[in-house]
């Protein structure tokens, strides 16, 4: 697997990672992606490894926590292999459901400890902020952050879905080495400037030296090859039966985008996926995917992706396909975006 630099700090990673989520879905959806399996997730991450993947994204809000208990099984006698990458930020309630964000001082460090726990480890790799908590300065929150990196707990810092002023804002408190955002051949927001004017999220990370970790990378498996004819098919509790994209005429005029990718993977015997990440591979040497999978045979697919080379034509023509219809979130999830 080749390898590439996020940021200017010195944090070196696989080309491509592994996105652990629906290994035990999210707070308030278990079965994000369809039912878990503990076993199959575990000899997922440790094929990840052996196919020189070890760069592992998780969060505080997976499972809650249980994502992190898992990936330290996987990990067990291997910690030295793998990159740690996990998240904070969401205020959960007793029951483990999402009831807000929380950038606090104190949720810093509590949310930290529990990581570190979880995990069976002494420092976390790559340590981000999960979603901005607007009530809190983001110098207080980053300057936080900033004093585990001196204690050893961390060693490189991150943000999540956060805006370029926001971003850099918080570079000059602490160097950020990744920007984590949702960003694929038909979700191009982070190349958009605000309408006040000024620089993208994509623009400020490269003039700043950030690296950027496009995750949902695959479209919500829409590039996976195994969508159904009707999303309505789905598992019950399946995230995507409420998904915008994934609806009505929404999800018709998806799947057209989607045959385009099709025919240029058809081109070069490749999967859709392939095509996916290997155009944003293409868009500079400081983007670094984390397709989520929860099974070997789809981490194998995504990985060969770092061989195939798209021709310029080929680009132009997969950047000629224009945005997905339909929002990526609800619009309470998007309230928490920050652009």
């Amino acid at each position: 697997m080749q390898r590439r630099k996020l940021g200017s700090q010195g944090l070196e990673v696989s080309t491509i990672g592994l996105g652990t989520m629906g290994m035990t879905g999210i707070a308030g959806m278990p079965d994000v992606y369809g039912a878990a399996d503990e076993a199959e997730g575990i000899a997922t991450i440790r094929r990840a490894l052996d196919l020189g993947i070890d760069f592992l994204d998780t969060a505080e809000v997976y499972g809650p926590g249980a994502n992190e208990v898992l990936l330290a099984k996987a990990l067990e006698g291997r910690r030295e292999r793998a990159i740690i990458a996990t998240k904070f930020g969401f205020r959960l309630s007793m029951d483990g459901k999402i009831t807000g964000v929380d950038g606090s001082p104190e949720n810093v460090r509590r949310a930290l400890e529990g990581c570190l726990q979880r995990l069976g480890t002494d420092h976390i790799d790559l340590w981000y902020q999960h979603r901005r908590d607007r009530t809190v300065p983001i110098e207080e929150t980053v300057g936080v952050m900033a004093e585990q990196v001196k204690a050893g707990k961390v060693r490189y810092l991150g943000l999540s879905e956060m805006s370029a002023e926001t971003i850099r804002r918080a570079h000059a408190v602490h160097p950020i080495s990744a920007v984590q955002s949702e960003y694929s051949v038909w979700e191009r927001n982070l190349e958009e400037r605000p309408l006040e004017g000024g620089s993208s999220v994509l623009e400020t990370c490269r003039e700043l030296g950030i690296g950027l970790v496009p995750y949902s990378p695959l479209g919500r498996g829409f590039f996976g090859g195994a969508l159904p004819e009707d999303p309505s098919t789905l598992p019950a509790n399946d995230y995507r039966r409420n998904d915008p994209r994934f609806q009505g005429e929404n999800y018709t005029r998806n799947r057209a985008l989607l045959a385009a990718i099709e025919k240029v993977a058809s081109q070069h015997e490749a999967k859709p996926a392939q095509v996916a990440l290997a155009w944003l591979l293409a868009r500079g040497p400081d983007i670094v995917p984390i397709p989520g999978t929860k099974r070997r045979s789809y981490l194998e697919v995504n990985a060969e992706a770092v061989h195939l080379m798209l021709t310029p034509a080929e680009i132009a023509e997969l950047d000629a396909l224009g945005a997905a219809s339909g929002p990526r979130y609800s619009e309470r999830a998007m309230a928490m975006i920050e652009r």
